[in-house]
Formats: C-alpha cells, sequence, structure tokens
C-alpha cells in the first residue's frame, strides 16, 4: 500500500465517522515553544488550552512535523528521522476513550478491500497508564484484546502532557508484532524493534501542574470537558505494509538512496557508515524541502539554523559518498516527485525551492574548499610541532566557525596520518549545546493565559469598521489590567480596552497598528496600540487623560487621520514594490516578511545574491509607473481555494481561513490575500524611493523605501546636499557625476605617487636596519621598530628585504611598526636560523604580552598586531633576551 493512500484511507475513515478534515498546518507557526511543528495537535492547541471554542466537535489532519533534537543520530540507526507526517484524530468534548479506541481498531484490521489497513488482529499488542485501568478494560470489550496483549507502563511511556502546566492525559500505544526475526518474545516492554509503536491514543482529562505526572506526580484537577489527541506514524504503518524493514526502504524516502547511488558510485546496504550516509541525505533532503516550501532560509540562527545544519549535511554526506559534483537540485527534485501528490505546493513553488537549496549549497561548497585550507594549516602546524593529534578547539573552530563537519575533519585527518581530539571536540559542543538549551529554557514558558478573553473570542469577535470609516460609536465591553478584567479605570491609569466594534486597525500582516482616540463626555483616551487575540478580538492598549471609562459605556473612537492616510499609503506602496520585484527579477522573488507604517515600508524577499544599481532602479521605476497609472484598488472576500485560482499571493507560513479577503491593484499587476487598510488609487500613495538594499539572511534580502511626503521630503533633501556639491565643485548640477569621477582620477594618482615615495623611503631605510644588525650568538639579528607609519604589507616587505640584505648566515628580524595606535609586527628567520633552532612563529610568545599582541605563523614568518605602543622598548628587549637564550 502506497504513503499517498495510507494517508487518503485515513482521512477518509474519520471524515466518514463525522470528522471535519483539516488541512496540515505549516511547520511554522507562532509558538513559543517550537522551532516547527513537532506533532498533530500543535494546531488545536487555543482549544485543548480551553482558549478558543473549537469550530468543530471533532476532527482530523495529517499533518506534516520536524522534530531535530536528535539530528546527529539520524541516520546511525533506522529508527531516526526528522520530517514525518502525523495521521490523527481528535475529539473536544465530545467521543473518550471507547470512542478513540474503537475507531483506532477498526481502522487498523479492517480488510484493505473495505478501505482499512488489514493489520491481523492476533499481532496487535497495546499498553496502557498502570494507573488507567479503564483502558485496558475499553480493549478487551471492544477489540477482544488478550490480557497478555496488553502490558501496563508508567507515566514515563503512557502519560501525555506539553512539558509545562496545562492539559494532560493517560495514553494507549498500539504495537504491531513483526514477528520473532526482529527481536524477542515479550511485548513492547522487552523489544521495541519487533514490536513497533504505529498509534499513540491521549485521553485528555487531567490538569497539570508544576511538576508532570510523567514523573509520578499527581495531576493537580481535571478538565471541565474530556477531550481526545491521537497520532498515528504514517511513515511507520507504510513500511509495515509496504513489507520492507523501515521507513527508508518505503516508496517516498527510498527514491532518494536510489538517486544518491547513480550520483555516487556506491550501493546501499553494503557498508555501515556509507549506508548511514544514504539515510542521512534521504531523510534530510525531505524535511529541507518540506521547510523551504513553508518560507523557512538558510540562516545562522533559529530555524534557519536548522535548515541549514540540515542542506550541509546532505551535501558533506554525499561528498562523503564520492559524489564530487554539486547534486543537491537532484535530490530535491526527486522529493517533489515523489511527494507532490499530497503536497502539490512542491510544484507550484518548485523553482523557488530549488533555488534555495542550490544557493546553499554552492555556498557550503566555498566553505568547504576554505575550510580544507585551513585544515591543511592546522595540520602542517601539529605536524611541524612533532605531535599526531589535532586538538578539539582547533576542530571545534573548524566547526562552529566555519561550518566544517567534524566527520569531515576526522577523515581529514586520517587521510593525512593524524588523530582528532574527539573528546576535546565533543566536550566543547556539549558545552555550547548546554548554553543553547539554558538559553531556549530561559524563554520557555508556560502557555499565556488568555482565559481572560476566551469569552470575548468565542461570542464577542471584534467588528472592524475601519475599512469603511474613520470614526465610530461602540460599546466598551471589558477593561483589563495585569490579566484581569477591572470594572474601571481612571486618569493616568493604562489598561486594555475591549469594545464591540472599531474603526482602528490592530498590527497584523506587516501593518502596525493604528493610533487614536476613545472619547466620551467628560473622558479623553488616547489609544496607543491596538492587537488582535486569536485573530478575532482587538484589544486596545490605552492610556486614560482625563475622566472614568467604565465597562459598558457607550463611546466614540477615531483613528487619527494624518496616520491612517500615511499608513494606507505604507500599506499599499508595499504591494507596488512586491509587484515590481516579481516584474523585475521573475516569480521566485517571493515575499519572506514585512512592515510598513506611514511615509516608510521595508520588505523582504527570497533572492540569492544583491540587486545590481539596474535592477533596483527598474523596480523602482515600475512601482512608480503603476503608482501613476491610477490604478484602482478592489477589494473582494471570498474562500481560500477561489483566491488561489484567481493568482493571489499568499505569504508562506501564514495560516488562513476559509474566508480570505483579497487586495488587487491594476487586475494582474498586483493581487495579494490582504487583510490590511489601502488607498482608493494607486495615484494615492505618492511617489516610492527606494533606500536600499541589503541581506537579512541566507537567501534573503531587504528593501527600504519611502512613500508618499516622506518621499518628497527625502528627494527635497537629496537635491539640496546635490546643489551644495554642485556649488562646492562650481559646476551645475547636471554636472557633478562627471566633476567627481575626475576628482577621484586625480586622487588616485595622486595616491599612488604617495604610495611609489613611501615605497622609496622604505626600501632605503632597509639598507640602514641591515647595517644595524648585531650578532646575538651564532645569529645576525635586526631588531628594530620601523620608521614611523610603516605597518602592514610594507612592514613585511620591508622584513623581507633586510633579510635578503643579511645573506646566507643564520639571520632574524623582527621588526615592530606604529599606526593609528596599533602595533603591527613581522618576524622573519632565514634557513639557518631556522636549522640553530629559531622559528619564527615561537619568538612571538617572547614579546607579545608587552604590546599586548596576538599573532603566528611558521618557522620562517610570523605576524600579528598590538594594541600597546608604551610595550615596544619591552619588547624589544624581550626578543633579544630569547633569541640570546635559543643561539647560544
Amino acid at each position: 500500500m502506497q504513503t499517498h493512500d495510507i494517508r487518503r484511507r485515513f482521512l477518509d475513515h474519520f471524515v466518514k465517522a463525522g470528522h471535519t478534515e483539516v488541512p496540515s498546518a505549516s511547520l511554522v507557526l507562532d509558538d513559543p515553544n517550537l522551532l516547527f511543528v513537532n506533532a498533530g495537535m500543535v494546531q488545536f492547541k487555543p482549544y485543548f488550552l480551553g482558549q478558543q471554542t473549537p469550530p468543530f466537535p471533532t476532527a482530523t489532519s495529517v499533518q506534516k512535523c520536524v522534530r531535530t533534537g536528535d539530528i546527529e543520530n539520524v541516520g546511525v540507526t533506522t529508527r531516526h528521522n526528522t520530517f514525518f507526517q502525523m495521521a490523527g484524530n481528535f475529539s473536544f468534548g465530545d467521543y473518550f476513550k471507547e470512542g478513540a479506541i474503537t475507531l483506532a481498531w477498526e481502522l487498523i484490521t479492517k480488510p484493505q478491500s473495505e478501505g482499512g489497513y488489514g493489520f491481523d488482529p492476533e499481532r496487535i499488542w497495546v499498553t496502557a497508564y498502570d494507573q488507567d485501568p479503564e483502558a485496558a478494560e475499553i480493549w478487551r470489550r471492544v477489540a477482544g484484546m488478550p490480557d497478555e496483549r496488553i502490558q501496563f507502563r508508567d507515566g514515563a511511556d503512557n502519560y501525555w502532557d506539553m512539558g509545562v502546566p496545562g492539559p494532560g492525559g493517560p495514553c494507549s500505544e498500539i504495537y504491531y508484532d513483526r514477528g520473532p526475526e526482529y527481536g524477542k518474545e515479550g511485548g513492547p516492554v522487552v523489544d521495541e524493534d519487533r514490536y513497533i509503536e504505529i498509534w499513540n491514543l491521549v485521553f485528555m482529562q487531567d490538569v497539570r501542574g508544576d511538576l508532570s505526572p510523567k514523573k509520578g506526580h499527581p495531576p493537580v484537577g481535571v478538565l471541565p470537558k474530556k477531550n481526545i489527541d491521537t497520532g498515528m506514524g504514517v511513515e511507520r504503518v507504510a513500511f509495515l505494509l509496504q513489507g520492507v524493514d523501515n521507513v527508508y526502504e518505503t516508496d517516498l524516502v527510498r527514491p532518494v538512496i536510489t538517486k544518491a547511488e547513480s550520483l555516487s558510485g556506491r550501493t546501499y546496504g553494503t557498508d555501515h557508515q556509507a549506508d548511514v550516509r544514504f539515510r542521512v541525505i534521504a531523510d534530510h533532503a525531505r524535511t529541507a524541502v518540506m521547510l523551504i516550501a513553508d518560507g523557512v532560509n538558510p540562516g545562522n540562527e533559529g530555524r534557519g539554523y536548522v535548515l541549514r545544519r540540515l542542506l550541509r549535511r546532505i551535501i558533506r554526506s554525499a561528498r562523503l559518498l564520492g559524489a564530487d559534483k554539486p547534486s543537491m537540485a537532484e535530490f530535491v527534485t526527486v522529493v517533489r516527485d515523489t511527494m507532490a501528490e499530497s503536497y502539490p505546493e512542491l510544484v507550484t513553488d518548485f523553482d523557488r525551492i530549488l533555488t534555495v537549496a542550490v544557493g546553499e549549497e554552492t555556498a557550503f561548497l566555498k566553505t568547504l574548499s576554505s575550510g580544507s585550507k585551513l585544515f591543511d594549516t592546522a595540520a602542517e602546524s601539529v605536524k611541524a610541532a612533532g605531535k599526531t593529534t589535532i586538538g578539539g578547539a582547533e576542530a571545534f573552530a573548524l566547526h562552529d566557525t566555519y561550518g566544517f563537519p567534524i566527520d569531515l575533519t576526522l577523515e581529514m585527518a586520517s587521510e593525512a596520518g593524524l588523530q582528532v581530539d574527539e573528546e576535546g571536540f565533543r566536550t566543547l559542543m556539549a558545552e555550547q549545546r548546554r548554553r543553547a538549551k539554558e538559553d531556549a529554557q530561559s524563554r520557555k514558558h508556560a502557555h499565556t493565559d488568555l482565559s481572560v478573553y476566551k469569552d470575548f473570542v468565542d461570542t464577542a469577535a471584534t467588528e472592524f469598521t475601519g475599512f469603511d470609516e474613520l470614526s465610530s460609536e461602540a460599546t466598551v465591553l471589558a477593561l483589563i489590567s495585569g490579566g484581569v478584567r477591572v470594572p474601571t479605570a481612571t486618569a493616568g491609569e493604562s489598561v486594555e480596552v475591549i469594545l464591540d466594534r472599531s474603526p482602528l486597525y490592530a498590527e497584523s500582516g506587516g501593518q502596525i497598528a493604528d493610533i487614536g482616540s476613545i472619547s466620551a463626555p467628560g473622558l479623553s483616551v488616547k489609544v496607543n496600540d491596538v492587537q488582535k487575540i486569536a485573530k478575532k478580538v482587538w484589544t486596545h492598549k490605552v492610556t486614560v487623560e482625563t475622566g472614568q471609562i467604565t465597562e459598558g459605556d457607550v463611546v466614540r473612537v477615531d483613528v487619527d487621520p494624518a496616520w491612517r492616510k500615511g499608513a494606507t499609503q505604507g500599506h499599499s506602496g508595499t504591494h507596488m514594490v512586491h509587484a515590481a520585484l516579481r516584474q523585475v527579477l521573475g516569480p521566485n522573488a517571493t515575499q519572506a516578511g514585512s512592515l510598513n507604517k506611514p511615509g516608510y515600508l521595508r520588505f523582504d524577499f527570497s533572492w540569492q545574491g544583491a540587486l545590481s544599481e539596474a535592477q533596483r532602479n527598474d523596480i523602482e521605476a515600475v512601482a512608480n509607473d503603476a503608482i501613476g497609472a491610477d490604478f484602482a484598488v478592489n477589494t473582494m472576500v471570498t474562500d481560500l481555494d477561489s483566491a488561489k485560482a484567481m493568482g493571489a499571493m499568499a505569504l508562506f507560513g501564514e495560516n488562513y481561513g476559509n474566508e480570505v479577503r483579497v487586495v488587487e491593484i491594476g487586475g494582474p499587476f498586483s493581487m495579494e490575500l490582504c487583510g490590511g487598510t489601502h488607498v482608493g488609487h494607486s495615484s494615492q500613495i505618492g511617489p516610492v524611493t527606494l533606500l536600499g538594499e541589503s541581506s537579512v539572511g541566507s537567501g534573503v534580502r531587504r528593501v527600504e523605501a519611502f512613500v508618499g511626503l516622506d518621499s518628497y521630503r527625502y528627494l527635497a533633501k537629496e537635491r539640496a546636499l546635490l546643489a551644495g556639491v554642485a556649488s562646492s565643485l562650481k559646476v551645475p548640477t547636471d554636472e557633478v557625476p562627471a566633476r567627481i569621477e575626475t576628482l577621484v582620477d586625480r586622487l588616485r594618482v595622486a595616491e599612488k605617487e604617495l604610495e611609489a615615495v613611501k615605497a622609496a623611503s622604505v626600501l632605503a631605510s632597509a639598507g640602514t636596519l641591515a647595517d644595524s644588525a648585531e650578532r646575538i650568538g651564532s645569529v645576525r639579528a635586526v631588531v628594530a621598530q620601523a620608521p614611523d607609519g610603516v605597518g602592514g604589507n610594507d612592514l613585511r616587505t620591508l622584513a623581507a628585504d633586510v633579510r635578503g640584505r643579511l645573506g646566507s648566515d643564520p639571520a632574524v628580524v623582527v621588526l615592530f611598526g606604529t599606526v593609528d595606535g596599533k602595533v603591527p609586527f613581522v618576524v622573519n628567520a632565514n634557513q639557518g636560523a631556522q636549522d640553530a633552532g629559531i622559528k619564527a612563529g615561537e619568538l612571538v610568545s617572547s614579546f607579545g604580552p608587552a604590546i599586548g599582541g596576538r599573532g603566528g605563523g611558521k618557522g620562517e614568518t610570523a605576524q600579528g598586531s598590538g594594541s600597546n605602543p608604551d610595550g615596544i622598548a619591552q619588547a624589544l628587549s624581550g626578543v633579544r633576551a630569547r633569541i640570546s637564550e635559543l643561539a647560544s
């Protein structure tokens, strides 16, 4: 049975049982405790937490999930996967234990010809929480499960909660016995390789306190409504029904391994280490593609860092298998072809996905090249010191600073006849993880208590009137202070106000909130911010200026008209820039974030590499041409599928409801899903002036712009600046560029002439320094301070020239410079000095502390820089003393 069919059968089974089919949420949700969605219930958490009332009593979904807590273990065994699909059924106060067990048993044992999975009932085992005899009794009664195939476990295995105070409950797990060839008799408590868990049924009935029942602590309460949350591993069911040994052999994963075989010339299943690399490629390729599809881009922190690690592990593994050419495009294509039946967005968005993945491969291959050079330097240094082990600190620096994988470091060290201090490396890695974990733990917290808003979310969603008017009459439904409702607030107090209706825009979609006022006779309230709760309730953050506001008051709510005008210009201008970017750069320039406020916008988009000046000019011109065309701005409300069919652009990672608002400007020129406020015609935006373009992460660029009067003011300032420059240069403004170019050319010529004079002076001093050579023991030494201003390349050139003038006798040259408060230095030792035991790199320690300097090098040359010019005299004495010790 193919994996796509397994998904479909699950959803059909529960839809026929009255459940609402809910699409998979994005892998990226706004949850403070999660990098990625890691379970099917995540998108339903507001319902389980009681923050919102579910719109359906029961639901079913197949959720794409990513878990990356043990990336290093992926591939080592066949049990770990970072991406997987979790099929689930959910009940919100509807059926409970018996209903969940009955529905699960029917699906797994019903014949395949009748829409089930057709598992042999005699090979099914179950576990139950040792404090939940009720579940075991239901299994006996509903499924006829004999006692010997029901096993009890403690809370560590069979109790579920979210890891923080909140809902929880016992669970019952369903296992399939693969047979004696896979392990020991005795059920899952004995061997979970033979007995494979396929489904977990969670009976959510308790309230967990600070201490978890998973560790033996009792719950602190009972939920008012009992819920069901289940999760079936689609990939696990697939390998069982497809008759293969593990997930990596299934129909959606094995093709990636097959492609890796063809690219590397190796065969899967013949060597354990090679098999690990094949599995890393297969697992990570699927995960990376799904993350990119949901809008994640490679970066150096958070989600972007996880994606970068996954992609780089693919590249590294392919290289170690022997694939010496870029291969990312091949793997991404296979993932698209295998997964598209369930995830059609992989086809429609393939060009962007491919661009991001291949862009990271290109960048990392350069890193591998530079990392190899750094490794060679480290290896040479180890050998020169007569050692055989590269230190853990060096390996960690290669890994952490340069992204050089430890596996590659180990392999290259072996080829060079060296070892690596793996224990030291692992210690440093563990320390880094500990710091990261502590940082993450410091941010992790129990779910914010939104219960004060729940009644309003369920029954009194705010009516937004701001599309049609800037002033509305409203009723104060609640005042909230410190998370609790208060009856009244007086002058000087800051509170949150919930109204039945409001013209004030609540921050969302990149548009910051309106400012305005709430008033009534004798009352004046300043609105500082407006935020949404559960996308339904507007909470106005206010300061009472005069009078007293009381729950139940009828008030007038006003938007600051100047603010709103600027805000609509900024938001509509953002749409213009987005459309212009796609017209100039192509459809891969997709939105990755935005912010707009009166007079200003910034727009992040997926793109590899900086924009050229011509591209920036074209984008600005296209946007302003559309503004000048005076396009009508039209809005419509429709269902999501119809909006997408019309070509409306959606933001990656954003979760939309069934009903969406489409903003169309100029027909096909710009059409986006958007809930923001906009101008009536594009000409009302005013001029758009791009301020610049920059990188905000790997594969993500940012443009910033002024719009409307702010654009005019900026241009006026630039015009005044240009006029001032023209006046200083005594030329018309249109001749300023040519005049500046002439002056720059003359400056370059003057700088070259100055450098020539300086070089001649440096070379002239070489003779003087060589003549001052002193004999220290068996070597001739020049230990001196170079003329003021000599540093960098000049100092190296001078030291080499002086050494050359000293002939073939053992000679050492140590020169210090002074440039802008810094102390550059160069040490040169010829072959004779090295044969006498004097190494340039080793001399640095004799004077480095005196000048506050660091540096290094090899036997012949060392260089670096210090920060204490006052220590040069001490440094000169120190290095002379050290040379004397070595040359005696």
